[in-house]
């Protein structure tokens, strides 16, 4: 393996472009990059249109044929990637083999991380423009939502990094505060229940507009959703994990990055927030109580105890005498 190779800039402003292109602590936003392979049917071409709609402004797209086999050599998409300064790839090709096919690619310092090739179901496809309808604004953050027992499977597989692929692909840049008025459109993405092992069961995405309409019965709105497009649904091909090492350095964080956990405050089952307080050893004979009519002696309690005492000091004094008539004697 060649070491990579150090470019020492010359100016000011190739210092700022290599600064920004290198790791940092809060990384930029992903910019995908969408490209096409020397055969891809009129379908693909479609679809590379509507993914790249949702994508914008985070998005490039470039109509030349390529020449690329993504999983045969990948140091093309590599090229393009720290050319074009992007960390992700949608990559479309059509053959007899593979009809419709969608590569979706995942990079790490310029390198290829892990790759999930999924084919488009023509019969079942419908483009943005096929709905007659408003469409969401350029810019805005989708809500993302999975349904289906194999995104949640514990063991890593092809959906799992399906569903891992999607989130980085339309989560947008990251926002410290959102603005409901801004939640426009979500995105849902389902998949079936497998009935047998030959058969994987498809994945099928749905892009829907959210509309809050006045409520006559309630004081809050009442929420609709009205498909906005494209839907497509995926047959799952092909798929590239990436490595342990290269994936344990990926997920590493910057130092100083972590929450710094507090003393004595942990959260309960619930989500609450408890905190533990250790106080010194407490005198409870100075405990100062509340008074209260019910705790207060009645006069005939004062007078009997009075009067017992005062029996006490007859019988001590009593015994003083006999003691003294005693040693006269």
């Amino acid at each position: 393996m060649l070491p990579i190779r150090e470019i020492k800039p010359k100016n000011a402003r190739t210092k700022r472009f290599l600064d920004n292109k290198g790791p940092q602590i809060t990384e930029n936003p992903r910019t995908t990059l969408f490209l096409r392979y020397t055969s891809c049917s009129d379908i693909l071409q479609l679809v590379l249109t509507d993914l790249h709609a949702l994508k914008r402004p985070l998005a490039i797209k470039f109509s030349k044929k390529n020449s690329i086999h993504p999983f045969e050599d990948p140091a093309s998409l590599e090229f393009f990637s720290e050319k074009n300064d992007a960390s992700m790839m949608v990559f479309a090709s059509s053959s007899k083999k593979r009809p419709h096919c969608l590569t979706f690619v995942r990079f790490f310092g310029f390198k290829v991380l892990d790759m999930v090739e999924l084919l488009v179901d023509p019969e079942t496809m419908r483009t943005l423009a096929q709905f007659k309808n408003a469409k969401a604004a350029v810019g805005l953050k989708p809500l993302l939502s999975f349904s289906g027992s194999a995104f949640e499977s514990p063991h890593a597989n092809a959906y799992t990094l399906a569903k891992s692929v999607f989130l980085d692909l339309f989560k947008g840049p990251d926002v410290a505060n959102i603005d409901v008025e801004g939640l426009q459109y979500m995105i849902h993405f389902s998949v079936d229940e497998e009935e047998s092992d030959e058969v994987k069961p498809m994945i099928h995405m749905r892009s829907y507009l959210i509309k809050t309409k006045k409520d006559a019965k309630a004081t809050t709105p009442r929420v609709e959703v009205e498909e906005m497009g494209p839907r497509l649904d995926f047959r799952v091909g092909r798929v590239k994990e990436a490595d342990t090492d290269v994936w344990k350095e990926a997920m590493k964080k910057a130092k100083g990055q972590e929450a710094k956990s507090k003393k004595n405050v942990d959260m309960d089952v619930i989500g609450d927030k408890v905190g533990r307080i250790h106080v010194g050893k407490q005198d409870l004979s100075q405990l100062q109580t509340r008074k209260m009519k019910g705790l207060k002696r009645s006069r005939d309690v004062a007078d009997d105890e009075e009067a017992f005492a005062g029996a006490d000091d007859e019988v001590v004094h009593d015994a003083g005498k006999r003691s003294r008539v005693e040693v006269e004697a």
